[in-house]
């Protein structure tokens, strides 16, 4: 058994050889592919391809702007109606609470919360008026339309 000795050394040269051999052969490729001009074009319309379009990032920016002021709108309206209830005043107080409702992102929340802290006789005013505002949202849209197609 003298003889494994020198073949598993004999052995294990080889495989550090290939190895290095190997890894010379992946810096060598890897230098030569990004020294390449169309790999380098290849990397640059795919990361092209991959950033969302500006007018996407526009309107993302938009949809942050148009929250931001309509959570200013419906923290307003809320404080008016707070104050008009107050005061005694439920009508006025109901009309500020529709607006805060028609501008909510989440109205069904909202109304659960209304009807936890509102004396039931507001809050019946208040369910009286949501087919107003409906009627009024749906009317707005339409209008939007309507001058949309005429722009165009």
């Amino acid at each position: 058994m003298p003889c494994v000795r020198p073949v598993l050394g004999l052995l294990a040269a080889l495989a550090a050889c290939g190895a290095v051999a190997f890894l010379a052969y992946c810096v060598y490729f890897d230098r030569k592919r990004r020294g390449d001009p169309a790999f380098r074009r290849h990397l640059r319309d795919k990361r092209r391809a991959q950033q969302p379009p500006a007018q996407a990032r526009d309107a993302q920016l938009w949809d942050l702007a148009t929250n931001e002021k309509l959570q200013e709108r419906f923290l307003q309206e809320v404080q008016m109606a707070e104050l008009w209830l107050s005061r005694g005043e439920n009508g006025m107080g109901v009309q500020h609470l529709s607006n805060a409702l028609s501008v909510c992102m989440q109205p069904q929340k909202l109304l659960h919360v209304f009807k936890r802290t509102l004396p039931p006789k507001v809050f019946q005013m208040l369910l009286h008026k949501i087919p107003l505002i409906c009627q009024q949202f749906e009317a707005n849209m339409n209008e939007q339309e309507c001058l949309e197609d005429d722009s165009d």
